[in-house]
């Protein structure tokens, strides 16, 4: 179940991955989610949909082969997935579905603190909009 895993630099427990429950995997979602809400930022896109509804909130990752072969397309999907483990419990909305996606050349290499800085504002900023 759930590790206890400390932060590398805070020392804080590190909250656990993403259950599969909470994980979008099939094309139609992804599909759905493309026609909605999108933020652009330097390392990664956000595209938010609201399912109006109060289920926990479902995000998913993609990156294109633009972003490189399947060793960088890989990091860059792990470093998604870390940065929304980290941010996403405090700062999304449930019922909502999020996907990130990866830039080409930008996402495995941009620092990953602001990385994380991106995906606060970019939160914030879909939340603002109407």
């Amino acid at each position: 179940m759930m590790s206890d895993r400390l932060h590398k630099k805070s020392g804080e427990v590190a909250s656990p991955d993403f259950l599969s429950s909470d994980r979008l995997t099939q094309r139609k979602d992804f599909l759905r989610i493309a026609h909605a809400q999108r933020i652009h930022s330097t390392s990664f896109v956000l595209q938010s949909r609201d399912r109006k509804d109060d289920a926990p909130m479902r995000i998913g990752f993609t990156c294109s082969k633009k972003v490189g072969n399947a060793v960088a397309r890989n990091k860059a999907k792990r470093r998604l997935r870390e940065i929304a483990r980290l941010i996403m419990p405090h700062n999304g909305q449930a019922g909502h579905d999020y996907v990130l996606i990866g830039r080409a050349n930008v996402t495995a290499k941009t620092n990953f603190a602001a990385m994380q800085a991106e995906l606060s504002v970019a939160l914030q900023k879909l939340q603002t909009k109407p």
